[in-house]
């Protein structure tokens, strides 16, 4: 098998023709990595050799600028990855370099998360523990990343009561009222238990003043 031509095709990508008129469109590195030229002699083996680096820098590069604009978790870039390349063994290699030079982290990551929902949204442990999973993250991880929180959430459910819902809090006795703000509570991922403590310590303050 041999390459008959080798010529610039678009800025750092060369068109290689094969002698059986197939086509590969190789950067720059993977030219110079293999010393690929016209009238170079190659068998299969060479061959998937230089296919698989190309696909394997291309994935690379691909991961990359998609980092440029936000983080990702692995499962969220390793789904990116296989979607236009296929190949799961290409895309776990292109993974293990991104881990290895810490361009995917998923604790990083999940710090960062939980931050954002514990301090800014204020959602409950339940809630933001839902959210960090459906990223890809592990239960584990995402318990660790919470964690520094334990004391924040039920600060949080108080100041929910305070800004937020205080003004359907105005009567005690309406049950009704009440029982639609405990609702939105719980789809902030605050489990009845600690609505329940917060609501009654709410009326009981709102007594005192």
């Amino acid at each position: 098998m041999k390459i008959t031509s080798v010529t610039r095709y678009k800025g750092s990508t060369y068109e290689a023709e094969l002698d059986d008129g197939r086509r590969l469109y190789l950067h720059a590195d993977i030219i110079t990595d293999f010393g690929i030229h016209a009238g170079m002699e190659t068998d299969r083996d060479t061959l998937r050799k230089i296919i698989y680096a190309s696909n394997f820098r291309r994935a690379y590069q691909r991961a990359l600028y998609l980092l440029d604009y936000r983080d990702y978790t692995y499962s969220e870039m390793f789904g990116k990855l296989i979607d236009n390349y296929k190949s799961k063994p290409l895309c776990t290699a292109v993974m293990k370099k991104l881990t290895e030079h810490g361009f995917i982290d998923d604790v990083r990551y999940a710090e960062r998360m939980a931050r954002n929902l514990v301090e800014i949204k204020h959602f409950g442990y339940r809630r933001c523990k839902r959210e960090l999973m459906q990223k890809g993250i592990s239960e584990f991880i995402a318990q660790d990343a919470l964690a520094p929180y334990e004391g924040v959430f039920g600060e949080n459910l108080a100041e929910l009561l305070k800004t937020k819902h205080s003004r359907y809090l105005t009567d005690c006795e309406d049950r009704k009222t009440i029982e639609k703000v405990k609702s939105a509570l719980v789809r902030y991922g605050y489990d009845f238990t600690e609505i329940n403590r917060a609501v009654k310590e709410y009326f009981e303050n709102a007594e005192d003043l």
